[in-house]
């Protein structure tokens, strides 16, 4: 799966990842500083530190602190689950958003609200959504495999599936009004009242989740030389992928239920972390868990600021940078084809 075939150094890719680092961190500083009012960084710290904080301390840890980490486990998990289903699908323009994934992972966390409404309060949403994000995953896996179908196929398969994914949990949703609360925010995705609780929820299966890929990095490597070639080297591929698959499921699972249905960062980040590392999959994972985190950090950040004192879902601005991105994709994806 050749996207951009370049030389890339052990101390160039390890300067990336570095800068992603720092870049995190201020991300996550900033979010804790800026909003309709903006805090100093010493009031932030006594919060973080203190328990007697006053008012400003008491939005720090009760509004941003909870809405700056989901923003970082939600992009961690979705830039890496983007890069697990592109490497998986040999498809570099699939991603949990484009191909139903994410959609999947709505039903499951709609339907477990329906059903069990003390499910939120007991942290069972995001395993919910992990279930429902698994059943689209292999939806994919078995359509590229039992039929076949080019990249193309698969992406328009996706978005069919997405579609019928979408629709079960309008039903959901209209038959149990009170099923998902703030239904529009949850479509759009966003973090508007987050809590630590929830984090805490969707971390028990997204913290995980990163660490099995780190330790499946190599699995991954020897899945993108192709079935034949992983089997000669005696990997069993059935097996790798479907796991993998699970990972990734499990990654956007987590986020939707603390994030909604916000799109493209699985796309955009794996894309633009592969100019930057390379292909090589442990840097890779590691960065777009980096990049994923930036990515939502800041445009949650413009999203609460730029409007201010209104605020806007940070789904907005990851579509309207992330729908001119896949087009891009397209075009590149059909020009390269016209070329062979």
């Amino acid at each position: 799966m050749k996207f951009w075939p370049k030389s890339y150094t052990v101390k160039h890719k390890k300067l990336i990842i570095l800068l992603l680092g720092l870049t995190v961190i201020t991300a996550f500083v900033l979010n804790l500083m800026l909003g309709s009012t903006a805090i100093g960084p010493k009031t932030v710290l006594s919060a973080l530190f203190s328990k007697d904080s006053g008012t400003q301390g008491r939005i720090v840890i009760l509004v941003r602190l909870p809405r700056a980490l989901a923003c970082l486990l939600s992009g961690m998990a979705l830039g890496v689950a983007g890069c697990i289903v592109q490497g998986v699908l040999q498809n570099p323009m699939a991603s949990p958003g484009v191909i139903g994934v994410n959609a999947g992972a709505g039903v499951g966390a709609s339907v477990c609200c329906a059903l069990a409404p003390t499910a939120v309060s007991v942290g069972l949403i995001p395993f919910a959504a992990f279930f429902g994000a698994l059943i689209a995953c292999l939806s994919i896996l078995t359509l590229s495999q039992r039929f076949g179908a080019s990249r193309m196929t698969v992406i328009l398969a996706g978005i069919a599936i997405s579609g019928i994914f979408s629709a079960m949990t309008d039903l959901v949703v209209t038959l149990f009004p009170d099923a998902l609360v703030s239904y529009s925010d949850f479509r759009i995705g966003g973090f508007s009242g987050m809590t630590l609780e929830r984090v805490a929820s969707a971390a028990k299966i997204i913290i995980p989740a990163l660490l099995i890929m780190l330790f499946l990095a190599g699995d991954l490597d020897i899945l993108l030389l192709g079935r034949d070639t992983a089997k000669s080297l005696g990997l069993h591929a059935d097996l790798s992928q479907f796991i993998l698959l699970a990972t990734a499921a499990a990654l956007a699972g987590g986020a939707v239920s603390i994030s909604g249905l916000i799109g493209f960062v699985g796309l955009i980040v794996p894309h633009i972390l592969r100019r930057l590392v390379g292909q090589e999959s442990l840097p890779l994972i590691i960065g777009s868990a980096l990049g994923g985190a930036v990515l939502v950090s800041i445009c949650d950040l413009l999203s609460r600021t730029v409007f201010a004192p209104f605020e806007i879902p940070v789904g907005i601005p990851l579509s309207l940078l992330g729908g001119p991105f896949f087009l891009y994709l397209l075009f590149v994806h059909r020009k390269g084809r016209r070329n062979d």
